[in-house]
């Protein structure tokens, strides 16, 4: 019997298995400290419990413990599309044909016909030159920043950016000037001061997801030109809806084409799938392929995902139909929303937050919403600052305008119940 054998059936003896952990008194100690903070988290009223869908995503759902179909105004499906049976049926059959993954990265053996069509189609969609895919826009905005900045550069970051351009940041060695919230003149004294720098891109979400609000980005672009200065947009809640015919905030801005890198992802208006994507410039597109480490480092997207892509980059680019509906529906749901006491935040976008301030008062809102059929989320600190909890409604295509007249009762039901309005 070997050494090792000998070993093993020490330890199972012994009664721990050959999987038995000898670190327990460590870990004790982790579920000791992880304990106490969840208590604190469940105190403070913060505390986000997931609610499990037992259907697919629509804005008609079903969740655990009933059978009863509510209606859904918390998701970023805002074109609808997330269950469309013609995008559905599109990527069965290119599951069919192409398979379930291809187990391997990019450059190795991970790239197929249609990894190189939807790219072209994005960047078609976007007026760019090319387009590089990822997994998810949080890898598209880890992989970029660290990729094309060196410490001679400078990046300027709106200090309510999303995390993920903030941990893409991090990771990379450029000097760090984060701006004041859409304050352009805080803006302006930074990049005045960043006259050495080699590069220097200004960095912002086009969007802002928590509170509906948008990037000033006309004047920032006007800047970049005065300075000299690169201009990074993420747009993910923006592409495909947002805009006169869904081509994001630099459509709404009228800045089309000035815009140098573009982020964006395909697991929001696109689809509802996952994946995100970089474009924009050729040579940063091919360098990107060389240098950026979530791409080089990660198994490409699955055809299935891909197929969904496709499909919709298709319906968007011979149609701004679902575009217009949804901005219609914006309109009418914030209209009437205001008329009846609440507070809305943000400018004319589907991200519909109403602003509550406390956070047990948002997570009982939400509760009361989802006993008269209407899916919501309170959203808390740290999602958002303290004293700035708000239910986050996001209006979709698909809603119809009885579904966003009923979405609108039950608010002005429940707000008068708890004595939010009068």
């Amino acid at each position: 019997m070997s050494i090792f054998s000998k070993i093993l059936l020490f330890r199972c003896a012994a009664g721990g298995g050959a999987h038995r952990h000898y670190s327990v008194p460590a870990q004790n100690h982790l579920r000791e400290l992880l304990s106490t903070q969840l208590t604190n988290i469940k105190e403070a009223g913060t505390f986000k419990a997931e609610r499990i869908i037992t259907s697919a995503q629509s804005t008609e759902i079903t969740v655990q413990g009933s059978d009863k179909k509510i209606l859904n105004f918390c998701a970023n499906n805002y074109l609808g599309l997330a269950n469309n049976e013609e995008i559905v049926e599109y990527s069965q059959n290119l599951l069919s044909k192409y398979g379930a993954g291809l187990s391997s990265v990019r450059f190795i053996c991970g790239t197929q016909d249609i990894h190189k069509q939807l790219e072209k189609k994005i960047a078609q969609f976007h007026g760019r030159e090319d387009t590089i895919l990822y997994a998810s826009c949080f890898d598209a905005n880890a992989g970029l920043f660290e990729a094309i900045l060196t410490p001679d550069d400078a990046v300027f970051s709106d200090e309510l950016n999303h995390a993920s351009i903030i941990d893409g940041i991090r990771l990379c060695k450029a000097k760090k000037q984060r701006y004041k919230h859409r304050n352009l003149d805080d803006l302006e004294q930074k990049l005045k001061d960043a006259t050495e720098s080699r590069l220097k891109l200004i960095a912002t979400d086009g969007v802002f997801s928590m509170d509906g609000n948008i990037a000033p980005l006309a004047r920032i672009v006007e800047l970049a030109k005065k300075y000299n200065a690169l201009v990074f947009v993420d747009e993910c809640h923006a592409t495909g809806f947002f805009g006169a015919t869904g081509r994001g905030t630099e459509e709404y801005a009228q800045v089309m084409g000035e815009v140098d890198i573009i982020n964006s992802t395909l697991g929001k208006a696109l689809g509802g799938a996952s994946g995100g994507y970089t474009t924009g410039p050729t040579e940063l597109i091919t360098f990107l392929r060389q240098k950026s480490r979530p791409y080089l480092f990660s198994n490409t997207l699955p055809p299935a995902v891909v197929a969904v892509g496709l499909k919709v980059m298709d319906m968007l680019l011979s149609s701004s139909e679902l575009t217009q509906r949804v901005q219609s529906n914006t309109q009418r749901f914030r209209s009437a929303m205001t008329k009846a006491g609440f507070t809305i935040a943000g400018e004319n976008h589907p991200i519909c937050p109403v602003m509550l301030g406390d956070a047990r008062l948002a997570s009982k809102f939400a509760d009361e919403m989802l006993t008269r059929g209407i899916y919501v989320i309170g959203f808390s600190y740290p999602v958002v600052p303290e004293g700035k909890a708000r239910i986050r409604v996001q209006i979709s295509a698909a809603h119809t305008e009885t579904d966003i007249d009923r979405a609108i009762a039950a608010f002005i039901e429940v707000g008068r119940s708890l004595k939010v309005i009068e």
